[in-house]
């Protein structure tokens, strides 16, 4: 699924591809091409994470979208749990338990 074009970073090319392993759990791989440094963003912030809704509404930090080189930037994710709408925020930590930063783009999923 791909991600609409943000007003923040028009250039990026985002998609989001999710499948079920043989276990029941989730894989998530988001990928981003010419997303714009996030340290370039006014303000500048030091992550994107990527986030999660889940079928019981709990917003979940599912990582970081790594940098593979100056043009293409990705997170692999499993999770065990459902889940309805998926979204990205540049945020000052990584490990931030909820959304504060700007969000860059969302998209939603089928329930």
């Amino acid at each position: 699924m791909k991600f609409p074009i943000s007003d923040i970073t028009p250039a990026a090319d985002i998609i989001v591809k999710k499948k079920q392993d043989e276990n029941g759990n989730l894989i998530i791989l988001v990928s981003a091409k010419n997303l714009a440094a996030v340290e370039r963003l006014s303000p500048s912030k030091n992550a994107y994470v990527v986030w999660v809704i889940t079928d019981n509404s709990e917003v979940r930090n599912i990582g970081q979208l790594k940098n593979l080189n100056v043009q293409t930037t990705s997170l692999q994710s499993i999770v065990p749990f459902m889940f309805w709408e998926i979204f990205i925020t540049a945020e000052d930590y990584a490990d931030a338990l909820l959304p504060t930063g700007t969000e860059i783009s969302r998209v939603r999923f089928s329930k």
